[in-house]
């Protein structure tokens, strides 16, 4: 890809950071969006609950992606916690869909970060992205998601959305707190581990972004999970392999909904996603099985 501007909101987080990482190693400009008065050149004003951005920060850029949102598992799912998740993405989104509509030389493509969730529970059905969306609070939290970046997307701006599974990692996400656990033998199946995990590893993660960055026959939705889920036994079997420790322990599912109370759903759920539009447009995984994506975490 040649070298490009490319705003990012959420490069903070853990996906936003090693994508802001990559790009920047291979030369491109990144702007990132920050919620204080910006520092230069590189960086844009933004406020995502009052639906704000600084335009002409976002001038000239060929690209504008957006992983910005509150974190889904970090608390329990209390009325004013559910909002915040709500609005961190809805109202962002909207707020920069409206802000690349408006620009008089708008980006060449818009990537809004979305999540498997949309597809709600799933058992053991395989679903692609042609699959319809779920129901509960995280799959019609995703449909909204989506439909904000409409103005973006009636502007003519290419629009992709990246619809992420479990990303495996050291630095963040679910696997921050599995792998001290599974480290010290203390991990094992949750529930009765039947449940389908649609994970990806973080560096696959990133190239698939930069993959739909740089196509741009590309539009729509995209799973960005890896070409085979396992289930939540079978990655627990992996983990124990890789870490060379016992895996005896199991949660039961009655100790989840005490401690995560309605979050336990999400994690005694099963999605058995498979990218399947990915794959059809060429992209290649560095990490396709489970031990060599813990491995490269």
């Amino acid at each position: 890809m040649e070298r490009k501007r490319i705003a990012v909101a959420g490069a903070s987080g853990l996906i936003g950071g090693a994508l802001v990482r990559s790009l920047t190693a291979d030369g491109h400009e990144v702007v990132r969006l920050v919620r204080r008065a910006a520092r230069g050149g590189h960086e844009v004003c933004w406020d995502p609950g009052g639906r704000y951005v600084d335009t002409a920060g976002l001038d000239g850029c060929d690209a504008v992606v957006n992983l910005a949102g509150a974190g889904v598992g970090d608390r329990r799912w209390t009325a004013a916690r559910r909002k915040e998740i709500h609005d961190s993405r809805v109202l962002g989104t909207a707020a920069l869909a409206e802000a690349v509509a408006a620009l008089d030389r708008p980006p060449r493509v818009f990537v809004n970060g979305s999540a498997i969730g949309f597809y709600g529970e799933t058992g053991d059905r395989i679903v692609d992205e042609d699959a319809p969306a779920g129901r509960g609070f995280l799959a019609e939290l995703c449909v909204e998601w989506e439909a904000a970046a409409a103005p973006a997307r009636e502007a003519g701006v290419r629009t992709v959305f990246a619809r992420t599974g479990l990303v495996v990692a050291r630095g963040g996400g679910a696997w921050q707190r599995l792998f001290p656990l599974f480290g010290a033998g203390l991990g094992g199946r949750m529930g009765d581990g039947r449940q389908y995990w649609s994970y990806i590893a973080l560096h696959d993660e990133v190239a698939a972004l930069r993959h739909l960055l740089a196509r741009e026959d590309l539009s729509g939705p995209f799973n960005l999970t890896a070409p085979q889920p396992l289930t939540n036994r079978e990655i627990t079997a992996a983990m124990g392999r890789v870490l060379n420790r016992p895996t005896f322990f199991a949660v039961p599912q009655a100790v989840l909904r005490t401690a995560l109370g309605e979050l336990a759903g999400e994690v005694l759920g099963s999605q058995r996603v498979v990218p399947r539009r990915l794959l059809e447009s060429g992209f290649a995984f560095a990490f396709p099985g489970i031990e060599d994506t813990i491995r490269a975490a």
